[in-house]
């Protein structure tokens, strides 16, 4: 029988305070992205994420994703239904199971948010809190099962994901694009400039990003030991490649490395590192870090090529940096890290890719229909999207009555080509406009 771990339980606190506050962080990180007239719209889809979600884990989601007595590994059983049976000293491990739950509870936290910023300045306030829950039970929860709880199909099948790749980042990245579908492009998408209103915000936002990161990928070992330690340092480095990586984008594509590039490098960094930081080596994140930079600084030019208006890049970032650290465990993943299974470059084999590519490939595609199902039946029932009123007006005003600022601020200088996270539009050089045009 185990025992509590103080040192443990004491690290798992610290690490659960770190990835709640990644949420208001991210939602500094999204309002400076915006234009002026949805900052307060931005930040509050992020905080209202934290009460809905927190309801809604500890009324069902808990249990339906770490119950063992489910349905054939497809969904967790009704045990814990508002946290039933699970008492002070009721252990997962070496630690508290309440406090193991809270820290999973953070993490759905912020997948939810993640959604949001592929909806800025056109969806209805009202519409977001009834997708919210439902799509914590739906989506998130499902998924944490067949990943990551021992009963579940994927985590049986052998597919590794240490800290969310496939659970938070495919799981936002599928779900942002479906909602990015349903909703339509903004008004003024292609045409216009929608250029991030604040810089500095989106810089202390990715500061408070990266600093709950440690918490997000360390924490995740459950211990205070040297894998917490080996992950905190992959989670330093990779972050750190994604920036160089997309940095070196810039100035080989346009000429000039920004800061904006710098913010979105390093999240794309962090986010590749996630699924895999329990599984390489420090060279294995380096690779990572620098593999998810140089992609992502290419794939959020998707969307102008296809059509959808993913305002602030979920699906560029998140589920492509997602799906490059989750396949990259395929090559890269060393027994060293794993306690057993290796990737095709440390002699595994193709199996260990092959059931990668299978998880990503399943959850991409079932949040994506599920996603895309319940924004349908919400936009029927009560409508998704703002009145094109509403939107040219601002959704700051129109949903909420407020305004972030008194006048108007100006974004930054323009470059030939969208060149990092949410830089929107179709920009022209050597023109500085208003950041909210509308």
């Amino acid at each position: 029988m185990q025992e509590l771990d103080p040192a443990a339980t004491a690290w798992l606190l610290a690490s659960t305070a770190l990835v709640l506050l990644m949420t208001p962080g991210l939602a500094i990180f999204y309002g400076g992205m915006v234009r002026t007239t949805g900052v307060l719209n931005m930040i509050m889809m992020s905080f209202i994420s934290i009460p809905l979600v927190t309801v809604t884990w500890l009324l069902f989601g808990y249990t339906l994703a770490f119950d063992g007595g489910g349905f054939g590994g497809f969904i967790g059983g009704l045990r814990h239904v508002g946290m039933a049976g699970i008492a002070p000293d009721t252990l997962h491990g070496s630690v508290p199971e309440l406090l193991f739950a809270t820290f999973q509870l953070t993490f759905a936290i912020i997948t939810a948010a993640l959604i949001s910023g592929a909806i800025a300045d056109r969806a209805k306030f009202a519409a977001w809190v009834l997708f919210v829950p439902v799509w914590t039970i739906a989506v998130y929860a499902v998924v944490a099962h067949w990943v990551w709880s021992p009963s579940g199909w994927l985590f049986r099948l052998g597919a590794l994901d240490y800290a969310g790749g496939l659970v938070v980042e495919i799981v936002s990245g599928a779900s942002a694009l479906a909602l990015a579908l349903v909703l339509g492009p903004r008004i003024g998408f292609k045409t216009d400039a929608m250029r991030p209103h604040n810089l500095p915000f989106v810089l202390l936002g990715v500061g408070l990003l990266w600093f709950g990161w440690f918490g997000f990928n360390a924490g995740s070992a459950l211990a205070a030991n040297g894998t917490a330690a080996a992950i905190f340092l992959n989670t330093l480095v990779a972050g750190c490649l994604g920036m160089l990586g997309w940095l070196t984008v810039e100035q080989l594509r346009d000429g000039r490395p920004t800061t904006f590039g710098a913010a979105s490098g390093v999240v794309a960094g962090l986010v590749a590192i996630t699924p895999s930081c329990g599984t390489v080596n420090t060279l294995g994140a380096v690779i990572v870090g620098l593999a998810a930079g140089v992609v992502c600084s290419f794939a959020i030019g998707l969307k102008f090529r296809f059509g959808y208006d993913d305002s602030l890049d979920v699906v560029g970032v998140h589920f492509v940096g997602g799906v490059v650290g989750v396949l990259l465990i395929g090559f890269l993943a060393t027994a060293v890290m794993t306690g057993g299974p290796e990737g095709l470059l440390y002699g595994g084999g193709f199996g260990q890719l092959g059931k990668q590519a299978l998880g990503a490939v399943v959850v991409a595609a079932y949040a994506f229909a599920v996603s895309f199902g319940l924004a349908k039946l919400i936009d029927r029932l009560v409508g998704f999207r703002v009145s094109a009123e509403d939107e040219t007006t601002g959704v700051d005003f129109t949903q909420h009555a407020e305004t972030a600022y008194a006048e108007g601020v100006h974004g930054h200088l323009s470059s030939r080509r969208p060149s990092s996270l949410g830089d929107l539009g179709t920009p022209r050089p050597q023109r500085r406009e208003a950041a909210d045009e509308n």
